[in-house]
């Protein structure tokens, strides 16, 4: 009896491998879209063809939901579709794409594909325009609108850039003809100008970042832009601190000092002796800042005072 069961277990398999063969069945949402021979085969198919997906300004690529899969018996003329589940995964692709503005002074003036683009255009209009200080900015935006994304060239964004330069609509200050008060501060005469940039927010206004007046001079520029101490002294402090971010301290003696705020990176450390034209941070935007910008205060005796009184 064994024998005679074992035999028709066989025969009965051997009919159903002969009429029907083995399947995973693909289901999205709850929905089934079809079978694929190989979970391994389609999840490829999915890693290169949906989450993959490459093309101009594609950041990032996520489904929403990824198939199911449920090992079936089917007939064996059923035929295997990877293919349109592909197309059904990718038609519920959410897609991020991204793009970079070239600006001054926060006014957007043209827009470029990708970092390097925007990079080179800044860099060869800056060697172009090497006697005048271009207040330009990058900034890396992100949508799910490909419609919104209105980028040009590395070449047309140039001449873009240029036109505006010469329309002034960007700020293009002449290196050789800034002028500073060059003050005397209790005895200590400020003699260099800590960056070239435009000013942001004066002494003693107002704002809604912050609880009380304005204690400095906030210089907008570009992160990255080398801050040079005003003049000779000895760093007294070089770290994070609170609001101020990034904040280095420079005591000039007679009980003047110099504040540098937000800095993306302090170069100078506590206890260094500095000169004047000295590079000792980078420009930054770092504590309660609403962009790249140093903010400057000057002290005698702990007091802060007008730095226009004395420079810019």
């Amino acid at each position: 009896m064994f024998i005679i069961l074992v035999i028709g277990i066989g025969l009965i398999t051997a009919i159903i491998l002969i009429k029907y063969k083995p399947v995973y069945c693909v289901s999205i949402s709850g929905e089934e879209v079809g079978y694929t021979k190989s979970v391994n085969y389609l999840e490829e198919k999915i890693d290169n063809d949906v989450l993959g997906y490459t093309a101009k300004n594609v950041d990032t690529v996520t489904v929403e939901e990824m198939p199911t899969y449920e090992l079936k018996l089917v007939d064996r003329t059923e035929k295997t579709n990877e293919d349109e589940i592909i197309v059904a995964l990718q038609k519920n692709m959410e897609i991020t794409y991204k793009y970079y503005e070239i600006a001054s002074e926060n006014k957007v003036i043209d827009s470029v594909d990708t970092l390097e683009d925007a990079k080179t255009v800044v860099e060869s209009l800056k060697e172009e325009n090497e006697d005048k200080e271009l207040n330009l900015s990058i900034i890396e935006k992100n949508t799910e609108n490909v419609e919104e994304i209105k980028t040009n060239t590395v070449e047309i964004a140039k001449e873009n850039i240029e036109s505006a330069i010469e329309d002034k609509t960007i700020k293009a200050i002449n290196k050789y003809e800034v002028n500073t008060k060059n003050g005397v501060v209790n005895g200590i005469k400020l003699a260099v100008m800590p960056v070239s940039g435009t000013i942001s927010s004066r002494y003693g206004v107002s704002s809604r970042i912050r609880s009380s007046t304005h204690t400095g001079l906030d210089i907008a520029c570009p992160t990255g832009t080398p801050i040079k101490v005003t003049t000779d002294g000895t760093v007294t402090f070089a770290e994070y601190n609170g609001s101020y971010g990034n904040l280095i301290k420079v005591d000039h003696g007679n009980g003047v000092e110099t504040w540098y705020a937000h800095c993306s990176k302090l170069i100078a450390t506590v206890g260094q002796t500095v000169k004047a034209g000295d590079t000792i941070a980078l420009v930054g935007s770092t504590g309660n800042s609403t962009g790249a910008h140093l903010h400057l205060e000057v002290r005698i005796n702990g007091t802060h005072v007008n730095p226009q009184n004395y420079i810019y």
